[in-house]
């Protein structure tokens, strides 16, 4: 096919951006060719590395649970979880005269939901186990979904955290954190006491250390099951519980 310059084989590099013509030369077609300025568009060679695929270890890269070391491997009747959730780089605030009190990521590397799921927690879990899992209130939603994405159905509330503190919120002031309990076939067995408070009732310590009441209460519920913390962290004073029957995984588990 040839250009309106008689040339061939110049389609495949170059376009002609057609400037308007004036009335007189759509009213008279004799000075279409003569009135129309023809400008050469350099077209960018197209990258066929850029458009493809991102290599598996690019991707890992995004994912901060590539960080994280490998589960272990083993089964666990009781699985214990504190996900670090991503809340957009929303920091949290003391208030018009408090400033700003800081954020998740400011202290520890938060994760998505979709990268959450990903995570093989249904091939530690026991044919009967239990998951607790904490969740802030406004990832309530995103805990009990992730919950069953790791294979377990939804229980009920185990504990309530009250903080005996208060934070500003945008409806209420919030002052409770909330562990869920999910199941996974039936109750582990055997079981200790059948009397444990679903109320807690301790002080906020660091940001995101949960009570260690609420480990000693899932203790006492199955003293004798193989349970592993997720997420957990050195400073949250769990050491003592690794001597037992708990072992700790996470990226800050064993920090000195």
């Amino acid at each position: 096919m040839l250009s309106p310059f008689g040339l061939s084989g110049l389609y495949a590099n170059i376009t002609f951006r057609c400037s308007p013509l004036p009335i007189v030369a759509k009213r008279h077609p004799l000075f279409i060719l003569k009135e129309t300025r023809f400008e050469p568009i350099q077209l960018k060679p197209i990258n066929n590395e850029s458009s493809s695929p991102m290599r598996a270890e690019q991707q890992q890269h995004l994912n901060p649970l590539a960080l994280f070391p490998p589960l272990p491997v083993g089964l666990y009747q009781i699985i214990y979880a504190d996900p670090p959730w991503d809340y957009n780089g929303q920091l949290q605030h003391g208030g018009p005269s408090g400033g700003d009190s800081g954020g998740a990521q400011r202290h520890y590397s938060t994760v998505k939901l979709a990268d959450l799921k990903q995570l093989k927690v249904g091939d530690i879990a026991a044919k009967d186990s239990l998951l607790f899992m904490w969740a802030t209130n406004p990832h309530l939603d995103q805990a009990i979904e992730l919950g069953k994405a790791w294979g377990f159905a939804w229980g009920t509330v185990a504990f309530v955290w009250d903080k005996q503190r208060v934070n500003p919120g945008f409806y209420t002031m919030s002052q409770c954190e909330l562990c869920l309990v999910f199941k996974r076939g039936r109750i582990p067995q055997p079981r200790g006491a059948r009397n444990v408070r679903q109320l807690v009732s301790e002080p906020r310590q660091a940001h995101s250390a949960k009570p260690d009441e609420v480990r000693a209460r899932i203790d006492a519920m199955f003293p004798k099951t193989p349970k592993i913390e997720l997420f957990a962290r050195a400073g949250d004073g769990n050491h003592s519980l690794s001597a037992g029957n708990w072992e700790l995984w996470g990226l800050e588990a064993h920090d000195s």
